[in-house]
């Protein structure tokens, strides 16, 4: 029998650091047991000695080109690969969406795409031109660039030959768009994360913070609700005067925040330390008490899986796909996005009762062993071979 040639479109790629370029990285790895495997990226690097370890070839594009040079360069080897294989599977929603759809039908191939989310409306909250939430977004008025691309996501969607969704939430979300609820397939995300072996003293130790600590962590946009968590903290500290604040991740609210901290005299109290490797994330996991992920948004999140393997009770809203990995009350809280009152009264609940923590931990465990990265790739494996 032939083996099937599957060319993977993204955007970025390791040693790119992002949840992204680790999936395209490990579903790479994966699927080149059983197909042949090329992938295309954007990438900070123009050659990476990694690559020669891989199964597969991976063709960069140096992100740092002037930007028609880079998107024509990358548009022309994408459409070089595109008739060498059977399959575009595309990872990103617009530049390698388009380039690998037009690809794909040019040379008559299968044409599938990765939907995680809203890239028009993402686009639009970080320009300043919504104050939406995702919900509230899909049916609004849009203008200029971002109906544009509203348009653009939804087109790319309804001609592909199948979308994969990392959640039910997103699935309902792109049926939105107008894709037939046949032509979706969801494919719950897994977190191929190893908890770090230190206890938690000697993380603490080995991060430089002590005290009780509150970890949230993820990319350091508006719908992250990071400057609640900020708001709160004085309350917070009323309940327990070792509360520590650490806020891991870059991003453009970034500066907001560190006035924020700097206003509000919390300097000694919240730490904002950056963007982590998994390695380094894992040990501020391991020093953590309580993890909270005040979103206003989430398709799937990777974090919440990473913080109840590395058994720490988790926090967090009722929005998105984390309605379908939170149990209430069983292997975590839900409230409302930005919801102060239920914010501080959650993390009360959790630091006042140690029986409530050591179920979560508990459950979460269980909760995490079943959003597996094994189970996430077998189904890759099994859509992509039909």
């Amino acid at each position: 029998m032939k083996t099937q040639r599957v060319l993977i479109v993204t955007g970025i790629f390791p040693p790119d650091i992002g949840g992204p370029a680790s999936y395209a990285k490990t579903v790479g790895q994966k699927l080149s047991e059983n197909f042949r495997i090329s992938v295309i990226t954007y990438s900070s690097v123009r050659k990476s000695v990694e690559d020669k370890n891989l199964n597969f070839k991976v063709v960069r594009v140096w992100r740092k080109n002037f930007w028609l040079f880079r998107h024509l360069s990358y548009f022309f080897k994408v459409m070089s690969l595109a008739g060498k294989n059977d399959v575009v599977f595309s990872l990103s929603t617009i530049n390698g969406g388009i380039t690998g759809l037009i690809a794909a039908k040019f040379f008559k191939k299968k044409f599938f795409i990765r939907i995680v989310g809203d890239y028009a409306w993402q686009t639009a909250v970080l320009k300043g031109r919504t104050d939406l939430l995702i919900d509230d977004f899909q049916n609004s008025k849009k203008n200029g660039r971002v109906k544009m691309l509203f348009w653009l996501q939804s087109l790319i969607c309804r001609k592909a030959d199948m979308v994969i969704v990392p959640s039910e939430y997103i699935s309902r979300l792109v049926q939105g768009w107008g894709v037939p609820k046949e032509k979706i397939q969801v494919i719950y995300n897994g977190a191929s994360f190893k908890p770090s072996e230190l206890s938690k003293e000697e993380a603490r130790k080995k991060i430089g913070i002590a005290g009780n600590i509150i970890l949230s962590y993820g990319r350091l946009v508006p719908w992250k609700g990071f400057r609640m968590l900020i708001k709160i903290m004085p309350k917070l500290l009323e309940i327990n005067q070792f509360f520590r604040l650490v806020i891991v991740g870059e991003g453009p609210e970034s500066k907001i925040l560190q006035r924020m901290v700097k206003n509000m005299g919390l300097e000694k109290k919240v730490y904002l330390i950056g963007k982590q490797s998994k390695e380094q994330l894992a040990v501020y996991l391991a020093a953590s008490d309580i993890f909270i992920l005040n979103t206003g948004y989430e398709g799937f999140s990777h974090e919440i899986l990473e913080a109840m393997l590395a058994g720490v009770p988790v926090v967090t809203t009722c929005v998105g796909g984390n309605k379908e990995i939170i149990h209430q009350g069983e292997n975590g809280f839900l409230v409302k996005y930005n919801d102060e009152f239920n914010l501080i009264e959650a993390t009360k609940t959790v630091w006042q009762t140690p029986e409530l923590q050591k179920r979560f931990i508990e459950n979460g465990k269980e909760t995490a062993k079943y959003f597996s990265v094994e189970k996430m790739l077998d189904k890759t494996i099994r859509v992509l071979a039909n």
